[in-house]
């Protein structure tokens, strides 16, 4: 059974800047990482104690092909996207969200 899933305003914001930069790099690039960003949501979903923690109870998926993975947090009946993060950026950023 799958979990809902909720976004923190933030990593809404920075899921639709990071498609907007594959678009400009490449047609139809936005689209391949939206759809793996969206798989991996689906794994948390489905599957949140799977991954591992990597912040106080924060867990993270690792996306394919791109430098990105989303954090999130397990609720009781929700997991909630915290980050959707480029690997090289600064993970204090995303962990004051916490």
């Amino acid at each position: 059974m799958s979990l809902s899933i909720s976004f923190h305003r933030a990593a809404r914001t920075e899921f639709i800047e990071a498609s907007a930069w594959y678009d400009d790099k490449q047609r139809g690039l936005a689209l391949e990482f939206m759809a793996e960003i969206e798989r991996c949501v689906s794994l948390a979903s489905e599957y949140p104690y799977q991954h591992v923690i990597v912040h106080k109870d924060i867990r993270r998926i690792v996306a394919n092909r791109f430098p990105y993975s989303v954090y999130f947090r397990v609720e009781e009946r929700r997991i909630v996207v915290l980050a959707v993060f480029h690997g090289k950026r600064d993970p204090a950023l995303w962990q004051d969200r916490v």
